[in-house]
């Protein structure tokens, strides 16, 4: 399906015709999830690209408002859902615009400065109540879910990748996440906590964006950035501002694995040419097993 600035402009010009008069392009930093635009100034529009991600909708609409006042940055405000329309199958919102860099394309900021600020604002989103918030479930990729759902994935992954790492570090590292169980209630997490996902004002984190994935359930998930993002010293930061168990840490190595795993072995089986990021991410995973 295509979706773009004339699909936006149909939709906005049918079902909120206040806006019609509004410019709307396409931003610059884009998701596989969803494609967002620019609504004049003030607004974004969000759409779900495939039917997977439109269950993430109400979700949004429902539960940011809710978690907004009790977050110490911004967040996505939902100020109108749109309907079908205008060849447009599904569901979509309008928010409201929040300035800053994404930190994908920051021209530079303290890594140890962010270590703290997003480790302070996972622990927020944690002390949330949770009670009635939405279970992890393919809404949210199974993040928040226990990883044993992506166990044939990552080991098969394993089988493409001998001779290419090691592979008995990185099955003892998968292992110890497969046998670590969350028993604490279930807390929310964001889902997707990548540099994209992080917009930063004058050096600092301003908001987290993107809550798609989120749901309640176990955060680990949220924890993969520690190794995406951050450095062995910067990690340890991270890690103290959060009040988490070693078996969460585990699972986190485990979440960051797999991905990691996953996209290396489609390279190979590809045989590209390039190596993307998800080679020092398993490095640096492999690395934390060894120093502790």
């Amino acid at each position: 399906m295509i979706i773009d600035t004339d699909l936006v402009t149909a939709l906005v010009a049918e079902q909120f015709p206040r806006w019609r008069h509004l410019p709307i392009r396409l931003v610059d930093h884009n998701g596989w999830d969803n494609r967002t635009f620019r609504l004049g100034d003030s607004m974004s529009v969000r759409l779900p690209s495939a039917v997977g991600y439109v269950a993430q909708v109400d979700k949004e609409q429902r539960w940011l408002p809710v978690l907004a006042p009790r977050l110490p940055l911004q967040i996505p405000a939902p100020i109108a859902l749109g309907r079908p329309g205008a060849g447009y199958p599904w569901p979509w919102s309008v928010y409201r615009w929040i300035e800053g860099e994404p930190a994908t394309s920051a021209p530079s900021f303290d890594r140890r400065v962010l270590a703290g600020d997003l480790g302070d604002f996972l622990q927020a989103l944690q002390a949330v109540d949770s009670t009635g918030g939405p279970a992890a479930g393919d809404h949210s990729a199974w993040r928040g879910a226990h990883l044993r759902v992506y166990d044939a994935d990552t080991r098969a992954a394993l089988e493409v990748l001998r001779g290419h790492i090691d592979v008995g570090a990185a099955a003892t590292v998968w292992d110890a996440a497969m046998t670590s169980e969350w028993g604490g209630p279930p807390v929310w997490l964001h889902g997707d906590v990548a540099a994209g996902n992080l917009l930063l004002r004058e050096g600092r984190l301003a908001a987290v964006i993107d809550f798609g994935c989120s749901a309640i359930g176990d955060p680990s998930c949220d924890l993969v950035v520690a190794w995406t993002l951050f450095d062995m010293q910067n990690r340890a930061l991270f890690a103290r501002h959060l009040s988490l168990d070693d078996g969460t840490w585990a699972r986190a190595r485990g979440w960051a694995l797999w991905k990691a795993l996953i996209t290396a072995a489609q390279e190979i089986e590809r045989r590209s040419e390039e190596r993307s990021e998800c080679w020092s991410v398993i490095d640096a995973v492999l690395e934390d097993r060894v120093q502790g």
